[in-house]
């Protein structure tokens, strides 16, 4: 056999597909192996490169493979999808993968440790039982309206409501089944208190979350998913790619030197992007309020634009800032960031040709400024 340079692996839950070239690009390995030869099969191989898709258990494989010695890399589905030929099978899989790993501009997800994988895990648990509890309640309130009790928005009048429930005049069966959805929504009550007691837990252990929880509308949960779900920020050239990884950016539909600007492209993680959005919410919220002291730049966005799209600006700034302290270190600086809006705010009003504020000179700016400020703002 030709010495391999390359081999890409579709996996599945028990039927593993191989295709490998030498380097000449010519195919020289074409193999199917069930789960259990899939080890001993590459312990005998000399090291190589083997590239394997970033789906179910891929993490897995990955750190077992490269503790023989190999090389292994994990492609996006969609970034393989055009290299498949035609038709849908594990070998054109397996051949589209070996395809795509060998392009020189190729991204690839970084390998994650079983630590990594346990607090991701966490997370999700807890993601689980929330929409498990919220599936719940909603039951609940639609078997009580059946019976003409209703209660009001929120968690907090779940428990009213099951207690005039028990004491209304009811059939004996009703009575009986929306006991067992009282001791439902009991448990996973505590279940959601433990799970959120060790990811608080986590939080204060790692010092990453704890410098990414002083941005404002980040919080303790964005933090801890932002440290879970990023292990490697040098990945991202920029906080723009950061941002655009997280699907807060708008989609792109440019053509003939038109620029055709749309929603965001929402790609990326949903449940990162969704709390940084919702933290962003709930910023502007304060701001409404009369409450917190608001950047001038989120002040002058919230007199132009309306205030979901004004979440949807500062999620975006806020996933730039936390790229910026995943890379250097450091801690945020609300001072910092006050005068870096007024550095957008100017550069602003300079493009609509407002006159009221000349574009600032990079010499007006002290050093660290201009620093950050070719990156984040």
């Amino acid at each position: 056999m030709d010495k391999l340079i390359r081999i890409g692996v579709d996996t599945s839950k028990s039927v593993f597909v191989l295709h490998g070239v030498n380097a000449a690009e010519r195919p020289v390995l074409r193999k199917k192996l069930r789960r259990r030869q899939v080890l001993e099969f590459f312990a005998k191989l000399e090291p190589t490169k083997i590239g394997l898709e970033a789906c179910g258990a891929a993490h897995y494989w990955a750190r077992e493979l490269s503790k023989l010695g190999h090389e292994v890399v994990l492609l996006p589905p969609q970034y393989v999808k055009p290299y498949v030929k035609r038709n849908k099978n594990d070998a054109a899989d397996a051949e589209a993968i070996c395809e795509a790993m060998s392009r020189p501009r190729m991204r690839f997800v970084p390998v994650k440790t079983a630590e990594q994988q346990a607090a991701l895990m966490l997370a999700g648990t807890r993601d689980a039982l929330i929409r498990r509890r919220t599936q719940l309640t909603n039951t609940i309130r639609g078997y009580a309206a059946e019976f003409g009790l209703t209660a009001a928005k929120g968690l907090d009048k779940i428990e009213p409501l099951l207690a005039r429930i028990a004491a209304a005049a009811l059939p004996k069966l009703a009575k009986e089944l929306f006991a067992t959805h009282a001791r439902e929504y009991a448990r996973l009550k505590v279940e959601i208190a433990k799970i959120e007691a060790k990811l608080m837990a986590w939080h204060k252990h790692n010092e990453l979350s704890q410098r990414l929880e002083e941005v404002p509308g980040v919080g303790p949960i964005g933090a801890s998913l932002a440290a879970m779900k990023v292990p490697d920020p040098h990945a991202f050239r920029c906080g723009r790619d950061f941002s655009a990884w997280l699907g807060v950016t708008p989609k792109d539909h440019s053509t003939a030197g038109k620029t055709r600007l749309g929603v965001i492209t929402r790609a990326g993680d949903e449940a990162l992007r969704s709390v940084l959005v919702v933290g962003a919410t709930a910023v502007i919220q304060k701001v409404k309020q009369g409450k917190g002291q608001p950047s001038p730049w989120l002040v002058e966005l919230l007199r132009r634009k309306p205030p979901k799209l004004a979440a949807i600006a500062l999620a975006n700034k806020n996933a730039r800032i936390i790229w910026k302290l995943m890379v250097s270190g450091e801690r945020y600086n609300p001072a910092r960031a006050v005068a870096l809006s007024d550095v957008g705010e100017a550069r602003g009003a300079a493009r609509r040709g407002s006159g009221s504020a000349p574009r600032p000179s990079p010499t007006s700016l002290s050093p660290q400024t201009r620093t950050v400020a070719m990156t984040t703002a």
